[in-house]
């Protein structure tokens, strides 16, 4: 599975904006500068999060983006669907829609517990997770594992 641009920066967009939570829009060039976003690359993307009702805005002076709702209730599955789509595709396509015969018959429920993992994680970690440092402690377990931080 690999992390896109899109996914990472919209993930680390909804954070900036849950830690400035305090009801004030924040305009796109201030979560730009603060996380090192090409702002055009981020406009784009808070278009997609504000399409999915992840995050909302406001135009004028006094305009920017806000969580559309609180982050204890967006996980970082939401965001990343909101970005690039289904969290785990073979070629595309989404596991549940592929089939395999002959001796790669064993592939399908391989990738079908692989999509179910990365769900686990991803959807059991929340926006307030991140931004208080907190995350659940399976996760934190798995990032403990030496192999963990290993690139074979």
């Amino acid at each position: 599975m690999r992390i896109s641009a899109r996914a990472d920066y919209a993930v680390r967009a909804v954070l900036e904006l849950a830690v400035r939570q305090d009801g004030a829009p924040v305009k796109a060039e201030a979560i730009a500068a603060e996380q090192g976003i090409p702002h055009k690359f981020l406009e784009g993307i808070l278009g997609d999060l504000r399409r999915a009702g992840v995050v909302d805005s406001r135009r004028g002076g006094g305009g920017g983006y806000r969580l559309a709702r609180e982050a204890e209730r967006i996980t970082v599955a939401d965001v990343i669907r909101a970005v690039d789509g289904p969290i785990v595709s073979v070629r595309g396509e989404r596991p549940t829609g592929l089939e395999y015969t002959g001796s790669a018959r064993p592939l399908l429920p391989l990738w079908i517990a692989l999509r179910a993992n990365v769900r686990r994680i991803l959807e059991g970690v929340t926006v307030a997770d991140i931004a208080a440092d907190a995350l659940p402690a399976p996760v934190r377990a798995l990032a403990a594992e030496p192999a963990a931080w290993e690139n074979p």
